[in-house]
């Protein structure tokens, strides 16, 4: 029997939000307060459902990363996964996301963040990854996605692109917001709000 197990990974597998989880390893905690700051408008338009989930984050994103060297960002976004992306983990979705690879089962990670600090970690595991990717110009971070953000119906573009879901028997996903209930439906196996 064939099967895939498709994880969304914040709040799902992790306790926290990796997005300004990895803000503050990346550029510290005092940058990441006044970065926010700045950024208020835009998270407030966000809260009130004003601003989309892919706007408020490219937002972010460019404030940030806008014009860093893609080497740097990459150097970065690995030493996070390996460093400090462990210890946001929930034990329970890390001992689901194990029984799946012990029964030999396909497992991708389905994400809205981006891959840059995703990547090394899913290498790790030996899973597959499905993320937002940002674009690059010149090796340089430009603060626009390339591509579109993977949130919502994305998401199961992306997924129905990597993966040929008629040749599995049984599909599982995991997720835990509204943005991942596209996803969800793919599955003959749901579960929402897990390992909590």
């Amino acid at each position: 029997m064939r099967c895939l197990a498709l994880f969304d990974f914040d709040g799902t597998l992790t306790f926290k939000d990796s997005l300004a989880d990895f803000i503050a390893y990346a550029v510290g905690r005092s940058r990441l307060v006044s970065g926010a700051a700045f950024l208020s408008p835009f998270l407030a338009a966000y809260a009130l459902k004003i601003m989309d989930n892919g706007q408020a984050k490219r937002k972010v994103l460019s404030h940030f990363f806008a014009g860093w060297r893609e080497d740097v960002l990459e150097a970065a976004g690995k030493a996070y996964a390996l460093e400090r992306l462990p210890k946001i983990l929930r034990d329970k979705g890390i001992d689901r996301l194990y029984w799946h690879l012990d029964q030999g089962h396909d497992v991708a990670i389905v994400s809205a963040s981006p891959e840059v600090w995703l990547r090394a970690w899913t290498e790790n595991m030996g899973i597959g990854l499905i993320g937002t990717s940002l674009e690059v110009k010149d090796g340089r971070i430009t603060g626009n996605y390339q591509g579109r953000n993977c949130h919502g119906e994305e998401k199961v573009r992306r997924i129905k692109e990597r993966y040929p879901l008629e040749e599995y028997d049984i599909v599982y996903a995991y997720g835990d917001t509204s943005g991942d209930t596209p996803m969800l439906g793919l599955a003959h196996e749901v579960v929402y709000k897990p390992f909590r």
